[in-house]
């Protein structure tokens, strides 16, 4: 792919070019049902992979399904898992080899944490960032007419 990345619906609605009509994806209807207690992971987990796995399943985000991405889910826990050998291992006797595999590692898992919209770029691609819609000159108008308003009935 070539030329510029798409930009974010938050940002897009931040400067007032946000059109409903172009985003395939209604961000009001993005929320999946939550299962009532946390899947089981498919095959054990260390301890960094069942911290991740504990930790995704009961913060409640709203947007990773258990029954459509816990493999991805799992995967990503046993990545944390393997860092956390491989920084032993590097940390211990530093190959550069084991080094280098440690960065490829973490690259491979920051995309897949992309993937499950856990950075804050892809949460606002998916809709699910706080948007700030009022300017700092929008929120200083607003302030000095609720004044006005407060005066005027005070004297009123």
């Amino acid at each position: 792919m070539t030329g510029r990345p798409p930009k974010p619906i938050e940002q897009k609605k931040l400067v007032g070019t946000y059109r409903p009509d172009r985003v395939p994806l209604d961000p009001s209807a993005t929320t999946l049902e939550r299962a009532s207690e946390p899947p089981k992971p498919i095959r054990p987990l260390g301890e960094a992979g069942a911290a991740f796995w504990q930790s995704i399943w009961a913060t409640g985000v709203n947007w990773i399904a258990p029954q459509t991405d816990i493999h991805l889910v799992q995967l990503v826990a046993e990545q944390f898992d393997e860092r956390d050998n491989l920084r032993a291992l590097v940390l211990a006797d530093s190959v550069p080899r084991d080094r280098s595999g440690l960065r490829e590692l973490e690259k491979q898992l920051t995309g897949n944490l992309a993937a499950l919209g856990l950075n804050p770029s892809e949460r606002a691609r998916l809709g699910f960032a706080v948007v700030k819609t009022e300017s700092k000159l929008a929120e200083l108008m607003r302030l000095r007419r609720e004044e006005s308003e407060a005066l005027q009935t005070r004297e009123g």
